[in-house]
């Protein structure tokens, strides 16, 4: 059993855990057994850049911790070696990065992850690395918002055309 000061320490630990699972929209948990000091550095620097927090984590901590979020379906997949990348903002962000890390470094494996407090499995995880960027998500909503509107501003602007012509065409005939 250990002391108090350790299990207050623990305690701590899972707290943390606990909030940062809450406070994040997606969350990504890998095996991360194989890799080199160049890769790890590598992925976690790929990681920063996306705006996703990367942490190797103890699994009976982040046990607790998923139990009482309720992401207690994690457990299976909490065994051996594991990190844990966190997205507070995108969704999207870890699962696109690790995937494609994935595709380039053969040892290195996706055990699970979830989105917005629901657990996920590696074809979910798949499915939002193979979506398109939010920021072109975002364009496409505006154009297709957009085409109504320029579609109903060139019939407008077709019909003013239409009518200028046929009135200069009616001045030219006059004055000839």
């Amino acid at each position: 059993m250990p002391n108090d000061k350790v299990l207050e320490q623990k305690k701590a630990q899972v707290a943390e855990i606990a909030q940062k699972l809450e406070q994040a929209s997606a969350g990504i948990f890998v095996d991360y057994r194989g890799l080199t000091v160049e890769q790890d550095t590598k992925l976690r620097n790929e990681l920063r850049q996306a705006g996703v927090e990367y942490k190797v984590v103890k699994n009976t901590l982040v046990k607790f911790a998923a139990e009482q979020q309720g992401l207690s379906e994690l457990d299976p997949f909490l065994s051996g070696p594991t990190s844990m990348a966190l997205s507070y903002t995108d969704p999207v962000a870890p699962a696109k990065v690790l995937s494609k890390f994935a595709k380039e470094n053969e040892v290195f494996e996706i055990k699970t992850g979830f989105v917005d407090g629901k657990v996920i499995g590696l074809d979910e995880i798949k499915a939002l690395a193979d979506l398109p960027s939010r920021e072109v998500l975002v364009a496409k909503a505006l154009g297709g918002l957009n085409a109504p509107i320029s579609g109903f501003a060139n019939v407008l602007n077709a019909n003013l055309r239409g009518l200028a012509i046929v009135l200069n065409a009616i001045a030219e005939q006059k004055s000839a």
